[in-house]
């Protein structure tokens, strides 16, 4: 008899997912029990859970819940955060692998980071509104901020998924890197190229500056009039990771002043205010979280998603999605994003 698997992926489907292919490949290694178009019923999770060996979404799972799901060997992520709606001590205990799909939006946000970072250094955005309101410049006349990002000094915050994804497509360019990441060891991050720093020389040195980081319960705000006020005239940072990181007043304000470019794929509320000032500036790029969400990353996710339940189910460890680990996902703070 195959293993039951409950998919309850909501806001993902299957469509979206897996491949015909892959979908395939999940049906030969189990029996689904599927619901789609919003959370799994209660009910249906109830009945299905203690025979289950494995949960594929963001199912709501209480030690109560666990302590009934004896077959229960792993619980997969796809909306890309740890979500506290799950006893993680408890699967800890009971070796229940708790794995997270977000690796897969890794390469298409470092993408995007790269093309904000070199919008941003060469003025193409605004240099393109002007053009449309008739207001062009021509030549050496329109560049007089503009920088190249060929050995230029960059700083990450935070260096982990993202940073190490972002950092492949950046040696080209053979810039000085300098990252800030507390939870990482000096010697570790050397090894990738980068000059571990402390938070302030990150943000004195770099002329662009990416935020990277996932939401914890240290960092909310971590930048804000003084962080921003540490950065040269002129500097240019580039936000795709979570919104909570920044003081958006304060960033709005720095904004407004003429002092620094930045690029935007996160938001403290989204959908963002119509009204808010920073529409309407000509130093800021926006995007509607729209970094990671590409129909290959969803693909890549779903492929990750059998690859490692094959591998459970040949009594064998994950190899693609990312785990839980237990020093830190009780410091995690992330919500449900809309991807």
């Amino acid at each position: 008899m195959k293993p039951i698997v409950l998919l309850d992926p909501h806001p993902r489907t299957l469509e979206l997912l897996f491949s015909p292919e892959d979908l395939g490949r999940l049906k030969s290694l189990a029996s689904m029990t599927v619901w789609e178009g919003g959370r799994m019923p209660a009910a249906m999770v109830e009945k299905h859970l203690p025979t289950a060996l494995a949960v594929i979404g963001q199912t709501d799972l209480p030690r109560a819940r666990l302590e009934r799901a004896r077959n229960l060997r792993a619980i997969v992520n796809v909306e890309g955060n740890f979500q506290p709606n799950i006893d993680y001590a408890f699967c800890f205990e009971r070796g229940i692998h708790v794995l997270g799909a977000g690796v897969a939006f890794g390469t298409a946000v470092a993408e995007m980071a790269l093309g904000m970072a070199l919008g941003l250094a060469r003025g193409i955005p605004a240099a393109d509104r002007q053009f449309r309101k008739g207001r062009e410049v021509y030549g050496r006349f329109s560049n007089q901020d503009s920088f190249l990002l060929s050995g230029a000094d960059v700083g990450c915050i935070g260096f982990g998924n993202l940073g190490r994804a972002l950092i492949k497509l950046l040696e080209p360019f053979r810039c000085r890197v300098r990252v800030y990441d507390p939870w990482l060891a000096d010697r570790w991050l050397a090894e990738f190229g980068v000059t571990p720093s402390a938070l302030d020389a990150v943000l004195a040195a770099s002329r662009i500056l990416f935020v990277l980081a996932g939401a914890t319960a240290d960092n909310e705000a971590m930048i804000g009039k003084r962080e921003l006020d540490r950065m040269p005239r002129g500097a240019c940072l580039v936000l795709v990771s979570r919104a909570s990181l920044v003081d958006f007043d304060a960033l709005t304000a720095k904004l407004r002043q003429g002092e620094i470019r930045a690029a935007l794929d996160v938001f403290p509320r989204e959908p963002f205010p119509k009204t808010h000032p920073l529409r309407r500036l000509d130093n800021v790029i926006l995007s509607a979280h729209r970094a990671g969400s590409l129909a290959s990353s969803y693909r890549l996710m779903g492929e990750m998603v059998v690859d490692d339940l094959a591998q459970i189910l040949n009594g064998l460890p994950p190899l693609r999605l990312q785990r839980a680990e237990r020093e830190t996902v009780a410091r995690m703070r992330s919500m449900p994003v809309k991807r």
